[in-house]
């Protein structure tokens, strides 16, 4: 099954490229690598703000981050031009905006992880890092990076 068409099974329209909030690019390639800037968490095309341990629940919060995981998708294909050319999602980077007792950053990050692993199965199978950070800008609760080999 291509992964277009796990996509549609899923109901994911990809969303294009957003235009970066600062001084960067959205993703860079050098040889079989790209590596997609962090993307925030948004719902209704506002930042999804919020701190875990504090004013949201990691359920909520593994929901944003499936959301980002959807963004990263969309970008990735912009950068490559057909999401079935990824050999692997290599690296996933998660910062998880968390009050200090917050502890389940790796579950709110498996809102990403799982998704990846269902549109690009063993090709979806990643290194992680996730991280509980102070804040994120514009107060978004989750940010996520990733690099995947083409």
């Amino acid at each position: 099954m291509s992964v277009y068409d796990k996509l549609k099974e899923l109901n994911i329209t990809l969303p294009p490229v957003a235009t970066p909030a600062a001084a960067y690019v959205p993703f860079v390639r050098t040889g079989n690598l790209v590596f997609i800037s962090g993307h925030i968490a948004r719902k209704d095309g506002k930042p999804w703000v919020g701190q875990l341990g504090r004013t949201m629940g990691t359920e909520e919060a593994k929901q944003a981050a499936r959301q980002i995981a959807i963004d990263l998708m969309g970008t990735l294909h912009a950068a490559v031009g057909d999401l079935n050319q990824v050999k692997r999602i290599v690296k996933v980077m998660s910062l998880v905006n968390s009050s200090p007792d917050f502890t389940e950053q790796h579950l709110v990050t498996n809102g990403a992880s799982e998704l990846f692993g269902e549109v690009f199965g063993d090709k979806g199978a990643h290194a992680r890092s996730a991280f509980g950070v102070a804040q994120i800008p514009l107060g978004a609760c989750v940010e996520i990076e990733l690099v995947a080999e083409v």
